[in-house]
């Protein structure tokens, strides 16, 4: 297999797989994207038989894709109508893409120092952090505090640390990471005021509304922060009048609060973020999809998507919740 190109979710996790798989196709670019942006097709221009797509869904032009979201397991049939064309999937009920890239290239590649990364990567993305390691200061979690994929060069930066094999410790003291640690944890403080403003609390449903707001955060600050009070929180976010500039599309994140449900949350969310659109899923404690064009039935529309479809997603939303 040739692989001359890179395609990552813009997270903790999509960085440390691409730092893996450039373990193995060494000096090969790396974009940063988000699910939403590969759906728009935003990033239709990277993809060939020779690019690889991790932590994000699947791309029928790609020529390697890498996953572990539940909604995104292809059937045998999908996986030999792939190979079919020059493309390989590999998916793994794994916490985290980053554990199949793991999995996957281990004997190919040394990956010794990256072991240091993966149990709290596992756990952050699988939703089996504690709320007091969370709230600690735990490198890797403040490391991961400053990943935006729209600030692609400091990406980039620590990227290279990575695969260079510095280590998670000595990450938090070079610059420019331990400025942007302590920009986020300014930022950490002043999000937590935001959330508290924007978010009401409907049948044990945290709703959080970011959208227009041109933040993204994740359930973890939100189920921290309301604690007992919600079993799980959709957060609203991105733009009505979305680009190509950094205005994503509208979307919303649903979580289920891991620190109250360790073993699992009270209602498979995918039923959420599959609902109204066909790109939507992720995980049953973690998932999310584009906000749709909804008539005031509740029934998808052929036009493109309001402001007003936000208060009519969360209404159906609501009401498929109201039946776990």
């Amino acid at each position: 297999m040739k692989i001359e190109r890179v395609v990552a979710d813009g997270d903790l996790d999509g960085l440390l797989s691409a730092a893996i798989v450039r373990r193995v196709w060494k000096d090969i670019p790396v974009r940063f994207s988000h699910p939403a942006e590969v759906r728009r097709g935003d990033v239709d221009d990277w993809m060939t038989r020779e690019t690889a797509v991790l932590d994000l869904p699947f791309h029928s032009q790609c020529g390697l894709h890498i996953d572990h979201h539940l909604t995104n397991k292809p059937t045998p049939t999908q996986q030999v109508a792939a190979a079919a064309v020059g493309c390989e999937i590999v998916w793994e009920d794994a916490l985290s893409a980053a554990r199949v890239c793991f999995n996957t290239f281990h004997e190919t590649a040394d990956l010794s120092d990256i072991e240091a990364w993966m149990g709290m990567v596992d756990k952050l993305d699988g939703g089996k952090i504690s709320r007091e390691e969370f709230l600690s200061d735990h490198p890797i979690v403040w490391i991961g505090r400053t990943i935006d994929s729209d600030d692609d060069a400091y990406c980039q930066t620590l990227l290279q640390h990575i695969i260079e094999g510095v280590s998670p410790d000595e990450l938090v003291n070079l610059q420019p990471i331990s400025e942007k640690i302590e920009e986020s944890k300014d930022e950490y403080q002043r999000l937590q005021s935001m959330v508290e403003g924007c978010t009401e609390i409907v049948d044990r449903m945290a709703i959080v509304r970011l959208d227009e707001k041109g933040i993204r955060t994740n359930g973890y600050l939100v189920t921290a922060h309301f604690g007992e009070k919600c079993d799980a929180c959709m957060i609203i976010h991105g733009y009505e009048e979305a680009d190509t500039s950094g205005k994503w599309p509208l979307s919303a994140s649903f979580y289920s609060n891991s620190f109250l449900h360790e073993s699992g949350g009270v209602f498979d969310l995918t039923n959420l973020a599959t609902a109204f659109d066909v790109d939507g899923g992720g995980h049953a404690n973690a998932c999310g999809c584009r906000i749709q064009p909804l008539s005031e039935n509740g029934l998808l529309e052929n036009r493109a998507v309001e402001a007003t479809d936000i208060g009519r997603n969360i209404g159906a939303w609501l009401e498929k919740w109201s039946n776990r």
